[in-house]
């Protein structure tokens, strides 16, 4: 009966023609709505007078129950109540429908008292809403009832007859959390054939969880961690749903090892506003969630005001930062982004993907190389950049350390050309980025992008530009970091290669990183480093387990090489010179340096003379001058792991 029922519903017309068009059925709950505001208002007046309202109230209703729809329609509509919401029945609906009401009959209330004043001051007798204070607060809660009544109907038809299915359609699964929100997650999964599972009920996990054996939203809240396997045995579940960030990193690590170990699959739902018209993008576990560390968030709100009608400059725009800065200032419409790079395919493909994103701002391709100082000064003299982002840069450790002139060329020259473009344009804001690698260096690309922070720096001592420099760890995910790698080694059945079992690193994701760029350009006053606050680094070898887990295999399944360190890579990463001050800031997760002072004219000679020697291609001229310039620099040899 349930199978027939359904092929019946799937063939009728309307529902292939109609119910998938969201114009049709918004006009179709505005319709709704309006005969429950009819129906609602013209009770008001029968309770109000028992059945019998003489004339005048008779008239009184006719003239003005038109004017009292349009109102409520106009605040419903406000309230975005006119989204197929119906049909989804919940308690964050139900609130919805009681704020949307309440603006409405306050505003009943002021314009009878509105009525009541021209009448009696300047004798105009004007019917805009009901004269009765009872017949206005009794369509107050008609409507609530109505409104309530029809949405939880709705949603019973729909559980009842329209989302009939067989247990073999609908995977049983829990949620993560018993909370307001979750319950509204579920709720709308629960309503929806084509989200795949059925939420049987919550996981009290937090202290603010309603708790184990009640009931929210009619989903029982039903164990806790703790008692998760035997509860999800009793009931056949077999798939756990969690929204992305409801739990802190550590939390949600001991979660997945908990739900991995008694064979139940963990999902998760991105951390976005899901409304009820929208299909739930529920996906798996990546390794961004199992970060030992809160993902976080920074302040945007200044972040419009300063680019809007703005130029933005960004370079190394076709890396894997670059273009999601770029990405992340089109939000905020600047006048014109130019994309800077030297790898046209890049440039291309990103300036494809940016005109679609936002067409309102002028996006400029430039095709440049950022050693070149008389390209580099051309470009800034015609465009006057209000903002420069500069992520150009060679950053891969073992490639530098064989190509050490190169690497001095590219991100001390290039860092050069552009402070010195920028200072003498008088470009608003330059932002550098900047590496872990660079404090206390041991490889010849952190210590390049050490020099560039001292040039950095010390151009802001004496120029209108602010110059600032932003300082974090590996970024999951980037072109040719190990997130990538590790995957790729996983795919060919292994071994997946580690330097040295002992190896942290600190990791945030690219949004982050990029986040914490622009967050730096708004903030600073020239002069500062600035840290995120990454917690605690994560060790390698757990990372590639972490992985190997993540693509569902057993632990021991692939291999795990310990190969030794490279020339130029640290074991264990470092985000501040001992000399350098940490400062707080107005964010709790964004930190300060001061950086050493830096006579301009000083590091002017010093940079200039290192790079007329990285045109003789003398590497041990160079490694001396590195030692030299940067006392700290400690060049660490390849070999096997003691």
């Amino acid at each position: 009966m349930t199978s027939l029922s359904g092929e019946l519903l799937r063939g009728l017309p309307f529902k292939r023609i109609w119910l998938r068009s969201q114009l049709f059925l918004r006009g179709f709950c505005v319709l709704v709505y309006t005969l429950i505001f009819y129906a609602a208002y013209y009770l008001s007046y029968q309770f109000r007078f028992d059945f019998n309202p003489d004339e005048r109230f008779r008239t009184e209703f006719y003239q003005t129950v038109g004017i009292t729809i349009l109102i409520k329609i106009a605040y419903f509509y406000v309230h975005h109540h006119f989204r197929n919401d119906m049909f989804f029945a919940s308690l964050k609906s139900l609130r919805k429908i009681l704020e949307s009401t309440a603006c409405a009959t306050i505003t009943f209330l002021l314009l009878r008292q509105l009525s009541i004043i021209l009448a009696t001051r300047c004798g105009l007798y004007m019917p805009i809403v009901s004269s009765s204070t009872g017949v206005i607060l009794i369509d107050f809660g008609l409507t609530i009832l109505f409104l309530g009544g029809v949405q939880f109907l709705a949603r019973s038809f729909r559980e009842e007859f329209l989302l009939l299915r067989s247990d073999s359609d609908l995977k049983p699964a829990y949620m993560v959390g018993a909370t307001g929100e979750t319950a509204r997650i579920a709720n709308i999964i629960n309503s929806r054939k084509t989200v795949g599972f059925r939420v049987m009920g919550y996981v009290a996990v937090r202290t603010e969880d309603y708790p184990v054996h009640s009931e929210l939203d009619f989903i029982p809240v039903v164990c806790t961690p703790e008692t998760l396997a035997a509860c999800a045995a009793e009931d056949g579940v077999r798939d756990l749903l969690v929204v992305a960030g409801f739990l802190p990193g550590p939390r949600f690590r001991t979660l997945f090892d908990q739900c991995r170990s008694i064979g139940i699959e963990l999902h998760v739902i991105p951390a976005t506003e899901i409304s009820v018209s929208q299909t739930i993008p529920i996906r798996k576990i990546e390794i961004n969630d199992l970060l030992k560390r809160d993902p976080v968030f920074l302040h945007t709100d200044e972040l419009k005001q300063q680019f809007q009608g703005k130029k933005v400059l960004v370079t190394g725009a076709g890396g894997s930062i670059g273009s999601e800065i770029c990405r992340q200032i089109l939000a905020f419409e600047p006048k014109e982004l130019l994309i800077l790079g030297r790898g046209e395919n890049r440039i291309f493909f990103l300036e494809r993907e940016l005109r679609e994103l936002k067409k309102s701002t002028l996006i400029t391709p430039l095709i440049a190389d950022v050693t070149d100082r008389t390209r580099i000064d051309q470009i800034l003299d015609t465009t006057r950049p209000d903002f420069i982002y500069h992520a150009a840069a060679h950053k891969h450790v073992p490639l530098m350390e064989a190509n050490v002139s190169e690497a001095v060329r590219n991100n001390v020259g290039g860092t050069k050309n552009l402070v010195d473009a920028a200072d003498r344009c008088g470009v608003g804001r330059f932002v550098l980025i900047s590496t872990d690698k660079a404090v206390n260096p041991t490889s010849v690309m952190g210590l390049t992008k050490h020099l560039a922070e001292r040039y950095v720096n010390s151009a802001a001592e004496t120029s209108k530009t602010k110059f600032i420099v932003t300082r974090f760890g590996n970024v999951l995910g980037s072109t040719g970091s190990v997130v990538p790698i590790f995957k790729g080694q996983i795919e060919k059945g292994g071994p997946i290669t580690v330097t040295d079992f002992r190896m942290t690193r600190y990791f945030m994701t690219i949004p982050e990183a990029s986040q914490l760029v622009l967050e730096a350009s708004v903030m600073g006053n020239g002069g500062e480093i600035f840290v995120l606050d990454m917690g605690e680094p994560v060790h390698i070898l757990e990372l590639a387990r972490d992985m190997v887990r993540l693509a569902g295999l057993p632990d021991g399944a692939i291999e795990i090489q310990q190969i030794g360190l490279r020339r130029g890579e640290k074991l264990y990463e470092e985000l501040y010179f001992d000399s350098e001050q940490k400062i707080n800031t107005t964010h709790p997760k964004l930190y300060a340096a001061r950086h050493r002072e830096f006579r301009r004219d000083l590091v002017q000679r010093q940079i200039q003379d290192l790079l007329d020697l990285a045109k003789t291609g003398d590497e041990a001229a160079l490694r001396r001058k590195f030692k030299e310039l940067v006392p700290e620099y400690r060049p660490s040899m390849p070999g096997k792991p003691s």
